[in-house]
């Protein structure tokens, strides 16, 4: 699975979108990939109850949530959706859990989601210039410029 591979055939990009709490933001990435068939609606559900039993322990940098759950939650296929806010949202009672970027992760195995899909966010992340880049941009085709 690779990211790119994934937002184009999920249809899986989301930009400018509006969200006030956290749980808003991660359903829209999750609602896109239930319609596209890759995920059970109930993949969400678990996401906002280990969300409020542990706090937000998918944020990955300040500004980068990457909401996930188990693979028995609901997972069918391995996937990603990215979710562009127009304004962050607070994630955590910390002052650095907002985030403004979405990475909806869910993977068929603990082992995909460790040794294939978090290395490729982490790849994208390592230009930091990239977190602007993905904010400022405008269209499915920007995204797709980012991701590579």
């Amino acid at each position: 699975m690779t990211l790119r591979d994934s937002l184009i055939e999920n249809n899986s990009i989301l930009i400018n979108q509006e969200a006030k709490t956290w749980e808003e933001a991660v359903k829209l990435g999750t609602d896109v990939l239930v319609e596209s068939g890759a995920i059970e609606p109930r993949y969400y559900d678990e996401i906002v109850k280990t969300t409020k039993e542990l706090g937000p322990y998918y944020m990955l940098v300040p500004g980068i949530a990457m909401p996930h759950s188990r693979p028995e939650s609901g997972v069918i296929k391995d996937c990603f959706a990215i979710t562009i806010l127009k304004d962050p949202v607070k994630f955590g009672t910390e002052d650095h859990e907002y985030a403004q970027i979405l990475f909806t992760l869910a993977a068929t195995s603990s082992d995909a989601h460790a040794e294939v899909a978090i290395p490729q966010i982490v790849d994208l992340l390592d230009d930091e210039d990239n977190i602007d880049k993905l904010i400022a941009a405008k269209t499915i085709e920007d995204v797709l410029k980012i991701v590579g």
